[in-house]
C-alpha cells in the first residue's frame, strides 16, 4: 500500500469510534478522522461474531485487498477503521467493494475525479 500504514494501538481505535465520522452498510461500518500526517492509517476489525479464525482472516484479507486496489482513489491523511459485520462473511467480493466505495464517498474520503477533455 502506497501511502498507508497500519493502525494498531487501542487508544487510536477508540478515538476514531468516539470522535470520528461514521457511515455503515449491511456489510461494513467505516470510521474515519483526519490526521496531521501525509500518510493514511488503516485499521481492520473483525469480531468473534463473524466465526472462527479462518473466516475472520478471510474477511480481513478481502478488505485489505479492496483497500489496496482502490487506494489511489482515496485522499491521503486519514485514519480509517473498517469494521466487518456478519453479512460480510457471506458477501461476494464485488458487493464488499461496492459497499466500501459507497461509504468512502459518503464520508468524503475519495479524491475528486479530474475531468478529462
Amino acid at each position: 500500500m502506497k501511502h498507508t500504514v497500519s493502525l494498531k494501538l487501542n487508544h487510536e481505535f477508540r478515538r476514531l469510534y468516539h470522535k470520528g465520522k461514521t457511515a455503515s452498510s449491511p456489510f461494513l461500518a467505516v470510521y474515519c478522522r483526519k490526521n496531521r500526517m501525509q500518510t493514511s492509517r488503516l485499521g481492520l476489525t473483525t469480531g468473534v461474531k463473524l466465526g472462527k479464525a479462518v473466516r475472520r482472516n478471510r474477511v480481513r484479507r478481502r478488505l485489505r485487498e479492496i483497500y489496496r486496489t482502490n487506494e489511489y482513489r482515496l485522499a491521503p491523511g486519514w485514519d480509517i477503521v473498517i469494521v466487518a459485520r456478519v453479512k460480510s462473511v457471506y458477501a461476494r467480493y464485488d458487493e464488499l467493494e461496492r459497499s466500501f466505495l459507497t461509504l468512502a464517498r459518503k464520508l468524503e474520503l475519495l479524491v475528486p475525479a479530474e475531468d478529462k477533455v
